[in-house]
């Protein structure tokens, strides 16, 4: 089997090897299954997509909708590539999962509106399905709703008219969407369980997602919640496109 190729932007070690760990996990992949590159780290090697069965972007720090002059060095650069590997994933309908800010990326590159009028806090929703979520091979055995866990500062207001509305929830009217066949974007995370996210508040305490001084409630929060369904997502994309 040709590998996935995971593109990564978490700067915190224990963030990106956990969301790494999530991948394999629940991807059923071995290590050599799925390569991983930290965009944060160091420029975006050039690619070669015949050695990969499809491309999946995790979730980020980063906020594509922030005013231009309050965006990092290294935020600029990594929208950039994204945007530069976009433009060649589209063009060839490559299988791509874009989770939480694959949403701003994809939506942004396909002249969605992204903006924080539907950003959500930290924890589980309720996602539904929309009909063409339920007839999409990506969404095959999940029910019509599931709990999932999200935390966006930002969202997708209007999806361009050629995408498809796959999911959305009571707060935040764009959960999951598809450009063409195989390019897929979702708002909630299909990787993240429980410990997954206690793992995140505590890394993200002070990052602005939520007060600081509620990490403990939130982590409480969490563990009332039973998530098993969005890591079919994740089982769906490497069983239809391993290569």
């Amino acid at each position: 089997m040709l590998p996935f190729l995971l593109l990564a932007s978490r700067a915190e070690d224990a963030a990106a090897e956990d969301e790494y760990a999530a991948y394999l996990r629940y991807g059923g992949l071995e290590p050599q299954e799925l390569h991983r590159i930290r965009l944060e780290a160091a420029p975006m090697p050039s690619l070669d997509f015949s050695r990969y069965s499809g491309v999946i972007v995790g979730g980020s720090p980063f906020t594509s909708s922030d005013p231009p002059a309050e965006k990092t060095a290294v935020q600029h650069r990594v929208e950039r590539e994204l945007s530069g590997l976009l433009d060649e994933l589209v063009a060839r309908d490559f299988p791509f999962l874009g989770a939480c800010y694959g949403v701003g990326t994809l939506g942004r590159h396909q002249g969605a509106v992204i903006d924080r009028t539907y950003g959500e806090p930290l924890g589980g929703v309720e996602i539904e399905l929309t009909d063409a979520g339920l007839a999409d091979p990506l969404l095959e055995g999940m029910p019509q709703s599931f709990p999932a866990f999200t935390g966006h500062k930002e969202a997708c207001t209007v999806l361009p008219p050629h995408a498809v509305l796959l999911a959305r929830s009571a707060a935040c009217p764009v959960h999951m969407f598809r450009i063409r066949k195989n390019l897929y974007a979702t708002q909630f995370h299909p990787e993240l369980d429980v410990e997954g996210l206690i793992t995140r508040i505590d890394i993200y305490r002070h990052a602005g997602y939520f007060p600081p001084e509620s990490a403990e409630e939130l982590m409480d929060k969490a563990r009332q919640y039973t998530v098993t369904e969005p890591m079919k997502i994740l089982r769906n994309f490497v069983a239809r496109y391993a290569a």
